[in-house]
């Protein structure tokens, strides 16, 4: 009984190609997944520049200290980057969040007179001491008021349109807006070359 469904191996056919595969199409696509190389892409370990390197260690105790220097300078040098650019990453925490975004714009959009308080008051400090004419001496105390008075007004002015801004932009924020007001006033005194993160804004440029 169990002779007649049992085939023999001379039964079955001889054309080995005729695999699933091969005989329904269908099947081959759901089966056979192509290579990277067949469809053309090239893999890291396929180039000779993506290939991974072994750093060597280092021989002596004062190669150890040099690697270690310039990897040093390196990572600086790279937070230096970061923080530049403005990443969330890089900013020291007084500098993070997207109210301080905004305020950092809200600055570098304006001409502050803030800005120009250091060399004013280095002016008035030459200008006032005893060994210049009286006349240069009342002069000088006249510009340090006069340039007192106007970053006070102006400074009042960067607090309003910084508290209007975070109001619109961030109605829900729950930060102190006293100290939105400090950090707005502080960047405007530093001179715009000297800003970090550096001014992503012309003055009289739009706020993104």
């Amino acid at each position: 009984m169990l002779s007649l469904f049992r085939r023999k191996a001379t039964d079955l056919p001889s054309d080995t190609s005729l695999t699933p595969e091969a005989v329904d199409p269908v099947l081959r696509s759901k089966a056979y997944t192509p290579s990277k190389k067949e469809l053309g892409k090239v893999t890291p370990k396929r180039t000779a520049a993506g290939r991974r390197t072994i750093e060597a260690a280092p021989t002596n105790r004062r190669e150890a200290v040099k690697r270690m220097r310039q990897k040093q300078r390196e990572s600086r040098a790279e937070a230096r980057s970061g923080m530049m650019a403005g990443k969330e990453e890089y900013l020291l925490t007084r500098d993070k969040g997207p109210e301080r975004r905004l305020l950092r714009d809200v600055v570098d959009s304006r001409r502050n007179v803030a800005t120009f308080f250091l060399a004013g008051a280095l002016v008035g400090l030459i200008g006032s001491s005893a060994a210049m004419p009286p006349v240069v001496q009342v002069g000088a105390n006249l510009f340090w008021v006069l340039l007192a008075v106007a970053v006070v007004v102006d400074s009042v002015l960067l607090a309003r349109k910084s508290k209007k801004m975070i109001r619109e932009r961030f109605p829900n924020s729950t930060t102190r807006m006293g100290g939105h007001y400090a950090y707005a006033i502080m960047r405007s005194i530093n001179f715009r070359r000297m800003r970090m993160p550096a001014p992503r804004v012309k003055i009289g440029d739009q706020i993104p």
